[in-house]
């Protein structure tokens, strides 16, 4: 099988030159390292563990821990003296995931990918009769598919289905494969076979999902999870490309690529775990 585009990097000679650094005040970037510091510990942390963790002496780091404290940013452990992330970083951490919005999060991201890649990227999140295409970035390949935004895919025949179907609770595909059947005149059964269960479980191992040449012969396509962070998948992104220069074997680059991207977005929206093994919800 012929390898995908050469298009995969980008020339140096023509990368975006990064954006000038504007002024600000030091003193709170300086303090911020001990948040970040905070942040990077499943635990609380004492003194002198925090100063070195943020590169600073331990008389200046519990000056920012004062100041920070009487904000409510850190809290102090009153029998053993550690600091922790206090309840407003909380408060202001719960603040930003409400206000995330999971496709236009995705969209620039996938954009980049698409080009990096030279692929055809969609979105896709889950609707009433199925996994729906909400944005798609077209490749300067042309690929004859009958794939557009409000295009409802295949939960048992399509990549993008199938991640959806590993990873949703068993009662909600069930009454996805139903609307499939409704819909497609697939075979309703097909959900329970040991096949279509083996494909779920592979999906949920690797992270991917596969299409090759099916349901479009000479069409492969790629899909990986997008996970909010509660661990609820909230969308899809799948590649798409002439079989002949998309390579979907497990040796392929273009797996790291969209599972990289998928992750990207994940940690965009707060998600931290990417054990797709431990993600299939109820």
């Amino acid at each position: 099988m012929a390898t995908r585009p050469s298009s995969g990097k980008r020339n140096a000679d023509h990368a975006p030159a990064s954006p000038p650094r504007r002024r600000g005040i030091q003193s709170i970037e300086v303090g911020g390292k001990i948040l970040l510091a905070l942040l990077e510990h499943s635990s609380s942390l004492p003194l002198g563990a925090l100063a070195k963790a943020a590169g600073m002496s331990g008389a200046n780091a519990h000056a920012y821990l004062v100041s920070y404290g009487n904000l409510g940013l850190v809290r102090q452990d009153p029998n053993t003296g550690e600091y922790e992330l206090g309840p407003l970083a909380l408060q202001l951490g719960l603040a930003a995931l409400h206000r995330l919005d999971p496709i236009k999060i995705a969209i620039p991201m996938t954009r980049e990918f698409a080009e990096r890649t030279g692929q055809t990227i969609a979105i896709a999140v889950l609707g009433n009769l199925g996994p729906v295409i909400v944005h798609l970035h077209e490749s300067n390949y042309p690929i004859h598919v009958n794939m557009r935004t409000g295009t409802v895919m295949s939960l048992t025949n399509t990549a993008t289905g199938k991640v959806f179907a590993a990873l949703l609770p068993p009662k909600k595909i069930e009454s996805l494969l139903h609307e499939d059947h409704l819909r497609l005149g697939a075979v309703p059964s097909l959900g329970k076979t040991e096949k279509f269960e083996r494909t779920l479980r592979e999906v949920r191992q690797r992270g991917v999902a596969r299409a090759m040449g099916d349901p479009i012969p000479g069409i492969n396509g790629l899909s990986a999870p997008v996970f909010d962070s509660n661990g609820n998948v909230v969308l899809v992104i799948t590649a798409i490309g002439a079989a002949g220069v998309f390579d979907v074997r497990w040796t392929s680059p273009l797996i790291d690529d969209i599972k990289r991207c998928a992750d990207a977005i994940s940690a965009e929206l707060g998600w931290q775990n990417h054990d797709v093994r431990a993600t299939r919800q109820g």
